[in-house]
């Protein structure tokens, strides 16, 4: 680079942090030297002016009451109205054993036993070669089969593996007792039998019989974070109160065996996976819990057609039921994301970047339409972000939309690798990594952002309360030294 360009893209670099500093402390450095001004005014007068002054007032021992009355009483009626803080104390991801790993040779081998189709095969290959997926992904024990067994006994026994064994961690973790769960949400979108997952659960742990269930399904990978927005409202009419989340997708039944290409990907992609959640509202919980929930933005575009079809359970021509990605998916996704981001931007991003974006639509709309869009720099906002391990497609469109680096998105594109698109507890594992790498920080600020059929955008934004100590055990204890891995752009099979 010539010194006369990077001399000028250094000034510009120092003129838009001095900027940034100016108008993110702008009541500061107005109200600093009113107040250093109205000290030295105080300091240079002498004891009696200063009497003179306060007899001036003629404040007598009624108008004391009714003023320290009416400030009592303000200071009340803010305290009381103010949400309950929501305190995430700690959370459990499964972590699948050795017996269920899917090399990539097994899954091709498998395939090839299972279709007599060559285009069929030929393409899977090509998905897992761009996928992002590692080597050491895992599908659930029906699935090893050939051909796969998607039975309900199958399906409800992957089920008890996956969430039982995350909540036994969890339980473990936290010394919870069945006792102290007041709230339960559980969301799995492809699997609802009856009795639900969450009767399940209160069957296998004899919750008390007063317990708040709740069992969301088919609202995709998303649901993590719907359910984590349920629980926040349970949480703000229900005071002194503990509540488990749990996510997963259960994934022995939803195994498609047709040949249509749209339907095909989700057998590459989805693996097994599940994450319990326990969420407090309790004051005596802020000392040992990680995180605080700070806001929580969801964004439905199910009022579109496309929108709405983009990720469609359905059956093909043979009868073969399974899920179909449109090839519009991308877009529709991008579309969703603006429409979340508008909402959470002013919530998150400092003055100056909201200034930046408000002139710039100004200018769009008053002077030259052809200006580009003020894309806000989120990283300003947030230390760390969590973006649903969908695909690596998705991890680099929001990569690109957002303008972020690798680092920030090396949460996202290790956990895809290591663990594939486990749906909606995704966004767990890559939390996980965070904290297994020892990046996490106190005050250190957390977005996570999750997309979903429907079609939904969701958004939630976490503070951490106390710096996180790396974890002895969890998802990723005997892997992450290896971590992070180069990840080709196609691994040749």
């Amino acid at each position: 680079m010539p010194s006369g360009v990077f001399s000028g893209s250094v000034n510009l670099k120092y003129v838009k942090l001095g900027y940034q500093y100016l108008v993110n402390h702008f009541l500061t450095l107005l109200l600093v030297p009113v107040m250093a001004a109205t000290a030295l005014e105080l300091a240079r007068m002498g004891p009696g002016e200063l009497l003179s002054l306060w007899r001036s007032l003629e404040l007598d021992l009624v108008h004391i009451l009714v003023s320290a009355f009416l400030v009592v009483f303000v200071g009340t009626v803010y305290v009381m109205s103010r949400p309950r803080p929501v305190y995430l104390v700690d959370y459990a991801c499964y972590k699948p054993p050795a017996s269920c790993r899917v090399p990539f040779s097994t899954f091709m081998e498998h395939t090839r036993l299972i279709t007599d189709d060559d285009k069929s095969v030929r393409f899977q290959t090509r998905i897992l070669e761009r996928s992002g997926l590692g080597e050491d992904t895992c599908l659930p024990p029906a699935n090893h089969y050939i051909p796969p067994n998607p039975s309900m006994e199958a399906s409800r026994a992957e089920a008890q593996l996956v969430i039982f064994s995350a909540i036994d961690d969890l339980v473990r973790r936290t010394g919870l007792k069945p006792k102290d769960i007041d709230i339960l949400v559980v969301n799995c979108s492809l699997f609802s039998p009856t009795p639900s997952l969450s009767a399940m659960i209160i069957n296998k742990y004899k919750l008390r019989s007063n317990i708040r269930s709740f069992n969301l399904s088919g609202m995709g990978c998303s649901a993590g974070l719907i359910s984590i927005d349920l629980t926040r409202d349970m949480l703000q009419v229900h005071p002194n109160s503990n509540a488990l989340v749990v996510s997963t997708e259960i994934i022995t039944p939803n195994f498609y065996q047709g040949s249509r290409r749209d339907m095909l990907l989700p057998n590459c992609l989805f693996r097994m996976g599940a994450a319990a959640i326990l969420l407090s509202n309790r004051r005596r919980e802020a000392r040992r819990a990680k995180y605080r929930l700070v806001h929580v933005v969801r964004t439905h575009k199910g009022a579109d057609d496309r929108a709405y079809r983009c990720v469609y359970q359905e059956e093909d021509e043979q009868g073969f039921s399974g899920i179909s990605l449109s090839k519009e998916l991308m877009a529709i996704a991008g579309d969703a994301l603006k429409s979340n981001i508008t909402t959470i931007g002013p919530l998150v991003l400092p003055m100056s970047e909201q200034l930046l974006f408000f002139f710039r639509l100004v200018g769009r709309k008053l002077i030259n339409k052809t200006w580009k869009p003020y894309i806000p720099d989120f990283k300003l906002a947030f230390e760390h972000f969590c973006i649903h391990a969908g695909g690596r497609a998705v991890i680099d469109e929001l990569q690109k939309n957002l303008q972020l680096s690798a680092r920030h998105v090396e949460a996202s594109r290790m956990t895809l690798h290591r663990f594939g698109n486990t749906s909606s507890s995704s966004l767990w594992y890559e939390l996980a990594y965070i904290e297994a790498k020892g990046r996490m920080r106190r005050g250190d600020r957390v977005w996570q952002i999750g997309f979903g059929s429907g079609f939904k955008c969701n958004s939630a934004v976490w503070k951490c309360l106390r710096t996180v100590k790396t974890p002895t055990k969890g998802p990723w204890d005997d892997c992450i030294h290896r971590y992070p891995v180069e990840i080709p752009d196609v691994v040749k099979l």
